[in-house]
Formats: structure tokens, sequence, C-alpha cells
């Protein structure tokens, strides 16, 4: 029987991100993927998700911007954080999942470190912790 992960204490800490690419371990918790488009190459037994939440990815145009412009992270960053406010209700909605243990925020692009997994998870993390988003 698998176990359950441990749950970090601190609700913030529960927050994960990982490239979808990588295997799914018992310590992933509730898998989400965060993309608007499905991952090439993902067979969707193979992902192991616990939910595919498109509508918290950036949209179609922001998406398509960030990827003809990479070098304008910030933009992206200010602008993403703009979408996210509009969407508060399914913000607080993966926040709530984090308070009851340990999400992965999945993610296809190449890039670790500038991903819009990167803005939600530090978004998710400030709203628990109670800081300001915007």
């Amino acid at each position: 029987m698998p176990t359950r992960p441990s749950v970090p204490a601190a609700p913030a800490d529960r927050i994960r991100i990982k490239r979808i690419y990588r295997a799914a371990r018992i310590s992933d918790g509730r898998r989400i993927l965060v993309d608007r488009l499905w991952p090439r190459g993902v067979a969707k037994d193979r992902a192991r998700l616990f939910s595919w939440e498109r509508d918290i990815a950036p949209s179609d145009a922001l998406r398509r911007w960030f990827h003809a412009h990479p070098d304008l992270w910030q933009d992206f960053v200010t602008r993403y954080r703009a979408e996210l406010a509009a969407r508060d209700d399914l913000v607080a909605a993966l926040a709530g999942q984090a308070r009851d243990g340990v999400v992965t925020l999945l993610y296809a692009a190449k890039d670790e470190d500038h991903n819009n997994a990167v803005v939600l998870q530090d978004c998710l993390r400030r709203r628990l912790d109670g800081v300001p988003t915007t």
C-alpha cells in the first residue's frame, strides 16, 4: 500500500514545481498541470495527474508573447500576476489544496527558472503566508 508523503509544517513549503517530463513520485502529492496546452510526448496515464488546471495558466496571448520575448521575464511576471489577480477563485482553490497537503505544479517549459509555474508558486506561497500578491 502506498504511503502518504510527509507534509511540511509550513503551508508555503507544500507547493512544489516540477517539469512534467520527470518521473512521478509519491512525494509529489497532488500533481497539477498548470499549462494551457498538453505537453508534447506525454501520455495521459504516465502524467499521473490529480488535475489539469489550464485556466490558471497564462492566457494564450500572454503565452505566445512570452515565447516570442523570453528576455522580458519581469514583464511576463507582471502581466501574469495581473491575470492571476483576475482569477482569484482558481488561485484560492489551489492554495486550499496546499493547506491539505503537498501540491506539485507541473509545467513543460525547458527553462526551469523562467516559466509560469515559478510565478504561480510564488503567488500561492505569498497567499498562504498572508502576503499581498499584487
